[in-house]
Protein backbone atom coordinates (compact mmCIF):
# COMPACT_ATOMS: atom_id res chain seq x y z
CA UNK A 1 0.00 0.00 0.00
CA UNK A 2 2.73 2.46 0.96
CA UNK A 3 4.56 1.94 -2.34
CA UNK A 4 1.44 2.67 -4.38
CA UNK A 5 0.75 5.82 -2.38
CA UNK A 6 4.30 7.04 -3.00
CA UNK A 7 3.86 6.46 -6.71
CA UNK A 8 0.59 8.39 -6.82
CA UNK A 9 1.99 11.29 -4.79
CA UNK A 10 5.24 11.40 -6.70
CA UNK A 11 3.72 10.94 -10.11
CA UNK A 12 6.27 8.40 -11.32
CA UNK A 13 9.26 6.26 -10.49
CA UNK A 14 13.00 6.33 -11.14
CA UNK A 15 13.75 9.85 -9.90
CA UNK A 16 13.81 11.48 -6.47
CA UNK A 17 10.57 12.57 -4.84
CA UNK A 18 11.51 16.26 -4.97
CA UNK A 19 11.96 16.14 -8.74
CA UNK A 20 8.70 14.24 -9.13
CA UNK A 21 6.90 16.95 -7.21
CA UNK A 22 8.54 19.72 -9.22
CA UNK A 23 7.33 18.03 -12.41
CA UNK A 24 3.89 17.37 -10.94
CA UNK A 25 3.50 20.98 -9.82
CA UNK A 26 5.35 22.48 -12.76
CA UNK A 27 3.10 25.51 -13.19
CA UNK A 28 3.43 26.59 -9.57
CA UNK A 29 7.17 25.94 -9.51
CA UNK A 30 7.59 27.95 -12.70
CA UNK A 31 5.51 30.73 -11.18
CA UNK A 32 7.92 30.87 -8.27
CA UNK A 33 11.16 30.67 -10.28
CA UNK A 34 10.17 32.55 -13.45
CA UNK A 35 8.08 35.26 -11.87
CA UNK A 36 7.66 38.51 -13.87
CA UNK A 37 10.01 40.24 -11.44
CA UNK A 38 12.74 37.70 -12.19
CA UNK A 39 12.04 37.89 -15.92
CA UNK A 40 12.31 41.69 -15.78
CA UNK A 41 15.70 41.43 -14.07
CA UNK A 42 16.89 38.97 -16.70
CA UNK A 43 15.75 41.09 -19.67
CA UNK A 44 16.94 44.37 -18.14
CA UNK A 45 13.51 45.99 -17.91
CA UNK A 46 13.24 45.76 -14.10
CA UNK A 47 11.79 48.67 -12.17
CA UNK A 48 14.55 49.36 -9.66
CA UNK A 49 11.98 50.39 -7.06
CA UNK A 50 10.76 46.77 -7.12
CA UNK A 51 14.29 45.55 -6.51
CA UNK A 52 14.65 47.94 -3.59
CA UNK A 53 11.35 46.73 -2.11
CA UNK A 54 12.62 43.17 -2.44
CA UNK A 55 15.90 44.11 -0.74
CA UNK A 56 14.24 45.58 2.33
CA UNK A 57 11.61 42.87 2.64
CA UNK A 58 14.06 40.03 2.10
CA UNK A 59 16.34 41.42 4.80
CA UNK A 60 13.45 41.02 7.24
CA UNK A 61 12.75 37.53 5.91
CA UNK A 62 16.37 36.42 6.27
CA UNK A 63 16.44 37.50 9.90
CA UNK A 64 13.39 35.29 10.47
CA UNK A 65 14.96 32.52 8.40
CA UNK A 66 17.87 32.21 10.88
CA UNK A 67 15.84 30.62 13.72
CA UNK A 68 14.07 28.35 11.24
CA UNK A 69 17.36 27.05 9.85
CA UNK A 70 18.65 26.65 13.41
CA UNK A 71 15.61 24.51 14.22
CA UNK A 72 16.27 22.30 11.18
CA UNK A 73 19.84 21.85 12.38
CA UNK A 74 18.61 20.81 15.82
CA UNK A 75 16.20 18.33 14.23
CA UNK A 76 19.01 16.92 12.12
CA UNK A 77 21.12 16.38 15.23
CA UNK A 78 18.27 14.51 16.90
CA UNK A 79 16.53 12.66 14.08
CA UNK A 80 18.81 12.29 11.07
CA UNK A 81 20.01 8.86 10.02
CA UNK A 82 23.13 10.37 8.46
CA UNK A 83 25.63 12.51 10.36
CA UNK A 84 26.60 14.43 7.23
CA UNK A 85 23.17 16.14 7.23
CA UNK A 86 24.29 18.26 10.16
CA UNK A 87 27.40 19.41 8.31
CA UNK A 88 25.41 20.46 5.24
CA UNK A 89 22.84 22.42 7.24
CA UNK A 90 25.52 23.96 9.45
CA UNK A 91 27.29 25.30 6.36
CA UNK A 92 24.10 27.07 5.37
CA UNK A 93 23.65 28.51 8.83
CA UNK A 94 27.24 29.72 8.93
CA UNK A 95 26.75 31.65 5.68
CA UNK A 96 23.85 33.69 7.04
CA UNK A 97 26.07 36.04 9.03
CA UNK A 98 27.71 37.11 5.77
CA UNK A 99 24.33 37.29 4.10
CA UNK A 100 22.88 39.66 6.71
CA UNK A 101 25.99 41.83 6.38
CA UNK A 102 25.55 41.86 2.59
CA UNK A 103 21.97 43.10 2.93
CA UNK A 104 23.12 45.93 5.19
CA UNK A 105 25.88 46.98 2.79
CA UNK A 106 23.59 46.71 -0.22
CA UNK A 107 20.95 48.81 1.53
CA UNK A 108 23.50 51.59 2.03
CA UNK A 109 24.29 51.53 -1.69
CA UNK A 110 20.60 51.99 -2.51
CA UNK A 111 20.00 54.52 0.29
CA UNK A 112 17.58 52.24 2.14
CA UNK A 113 17.17 52.66 5.89
CA UNK A 114 16.51 49.07 6.97
CA UNK A 115 15.42 50.23 10.44
CA UNK A 116 12.42 51.90 8.80
CA UNK A 117 11.38 48.96 6.63
CA UNK A 118 8.24 47.28 7.91
CA UNK A 119 7.19 43.78 6.84
CA UNK A 120 4.36 43.73 4.31
CA UNK A 121 1.49 41.25 4.63
CA UNK A 122 2.97 38.64 2.30
CA UNK A 123 6.24 38.78 4.23
CA UNK A 124 4.43 38.46 7.56
CA UNK A 125 2.56 35.43 6.25
CA UNK A 126 5.75 33.78 5.01
CA UNK A 127 7.57 34.42 8.29
CA UNK A 128 4.58 33.03 10.16
CA UNK A 129 4.78 29.92 8.03
CA UNK A 130 8.46 29.54 8.98
CA UNK A 131 7.47 29.76 12.64
CA UNK A 132 4.92 26.97 12.14
CA UNK A 133 7.67 24.74 10.77
CA UNK A 134 9.61 25.14 14.02
CA UNK A 135 6.90 23.51 16.12
CA UNK A 136 8.01 20.30 17.90
CA UNK A 137 5.49 18.14 16.04
CA UNK A 138 6.94 19.00 12.61
CA UNK A 139 8.89 16.03 11.24
CA UNK A 140 12.52 16.54 10.25
CA UNK A 141 11.68 15.18 6.80
CA UNK A 142 9.05 17.89 6.32
CA UNK A 143 11.35 20.65 7.59
CA UNK A 144 14.27 19.63 5.36
CA UNK A 145 11.94 19.48 2.35
CA UNK A 146 10.84 23.03 3.10
CA UNK A 147 14.43 24.18 3.51
CA UNK A 148 15.43 22.66 0.18
CA UNK A 149 12.44 24.28 -1.57
CA UNK A 150 13.09 27.76 -0.14
CA UNK A 151 16.74 27.70 -1.16
CA UNK A 152 16.12 26.03 -4.54
CA UNK A 153 13.65 28.69 -5.64
CA UNK A 154 16.20 31.45 -5.12
CA UNK A 155 19.02 29.47 -6.73
CA UNK A 156 16.94 28.60 -9.78
CA UNK A 157 15.55 32.14 -10.09
CA UNK A 158 18.77 34.10 -9.81
CA UNK A 159 20.88 31.61 -11.78
CA UNK A 160 18.45 32.24 -14.64
CA UNK A 161 19.38 35.93 -14.48
CA UNK A 162 23.06 35.09 -14.93
CA UNK A 163 22.84 32.99 -18.09
CA UNK A 164 24.93 34.12 -21.06
CA UNK A 165 21.99 35.55 -23.00
CA UNK A 166 20.59 37.54 -20.06
CA UNK A 167 20.55 41.34 -19.97
CA UNK A 168 20.62 41.69 -16.19
CA UNK A 169 21.64 45.24 -15.22
CA UNK A 170 25.21 45.45 -13.99
CA UNK A 171 24.16 46.93 -10.65
CA UNK A 172 21.98 43.85 -9.93
CA UNK A 173 24.44 41.15 -10.94
CA UNK A 174 26.06 40.99 -7.50
CA UNK A 175 22.67 40.26 -5.93
CA UNK A 176 21.96 37.57 -8.51
CA UNK A 177 25.40 36.08 -7.99
CA UNK A 178 24.75 35.58 -4.28
CA UNK A 179 22.15 32.90 -4.95
CA UNK A 180 22.81 32.04 -8.58
CA UNK A 181 26.43 30.94 -8.16
CA UNK A 182 27.62 27.35 -8.52
CA UNK A 183 28.58 27.01 -4.87
CA UNK A 184 25.08 27.84 -3.68
CA UNK A 185 23.75 25.54 -6.37
CA UNK A 186 25.88 22.75 -4.91
CA UNK A 187 24.48 23.45 -1.46
CA UNK A 188 20.94 23.20 -2.84
CA UNK A 189 21.77 19.87 -4.47
CA UNK A 190 23.00 18.54 -1.14
CA UNK A 191 19.77 19.63 0.53
CA UNK A 192 17.83 17.96 -2.26
CA UNK A 193 19.68 14.68 -1.73
CA UNK A 194 18.93 14.80 1.99
CA UNK A 195 15.25 15.48 1.34
CA UNK A 196 15.01 12.73 -1.26
CA UNK A 197 16.69 10.23 1.06
CA UNK A 198 14.30 11.04 3.87
CA UNK A 199 11.24 11.07 1.62
CA UNK A 200 12.16 7.69 0.17
CA UNK A 201 11.79 6.16 3.64
CA UNK A 202 8.89 8.29 4.86
CA UNK A 203 5.44 6.91 5.68
CA UNK A 204 2.38 8.04 3.75
CA UNK A 205 1.36 10.68 6.31
CA UNK A 206 4.76 12.39 6.21
CA UNK A 207 4.86 12.30 2.42
CA UNK A 208 1.51 14.03 2.22
CA UNK A 209 2.58 16.67 4.73
CA UNK A 210 5.89 17.24 2.95
CA UNK A 211 4.22 17.70 -0.43
CA UNK A 212 1.70 20.13 1.02
CA UNK A 213 4.56 22.02 2.67
CA UNK A 214 6.36 22.27 -0.67
CA UNK A 215 3.23 23.72 -2.24
CA UNK A 216 2.91 26.28 0.55
CA UNK A 217 6.54 27.32 0.09
CA UNK A 218 5.96 27.87 -3.63
CA UNK A 219 2.77 29.82 -2.97
CA UNK A 220 4.53 32.04 -0.42
CA UNK A 221 7.40 32.63 -2.86
CA UNK A 222 4.99 33.77 -5.57
CA UNK A 223 3.23 36.10 -3.13
CA UNK A 224 6.57 37.48 -1.97
CA UNK A 225 7.60 38.31 -5.56
CA UNK A 226 4.13 39.80 -6.18
CA UNK A 227 4.51 42.02 -3.11
CA UNK A 228 7.86 43.34 -4.28
CA UNK A 229 6.65 43.90 -7.82
CA UNK A 230 3.54 45.81 -6.76
CA UNK A 231 3.54 49.62 -6.97
CA UNK A 232 1.58 49.79 -3.72
CA UNK A 233 2.43 46.59 -1.81
CA UNK A 234 0.04 45.62 0.99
Amino acid sequence: MEGSVKEVIGGGIGIGMTEKWVKKHHLLYTGATRHPLILSIRDGSVDLSAFKRWLGQDYIFVRNFVPFLSSVLINACKDSDDQSDMEVILSGLASLDDEVAWFKNEAKKWDIDLSKVTPQKANQNYCGFLESLMLPEVEYTVAITALWAIEAVYQDSFAYCLEDNSKTPQELKEACQRWGNESFGGYCQKLKKIADRRLEKAPESVLIEAEMTLLRVLEHEVEFWNMCNAEDPK
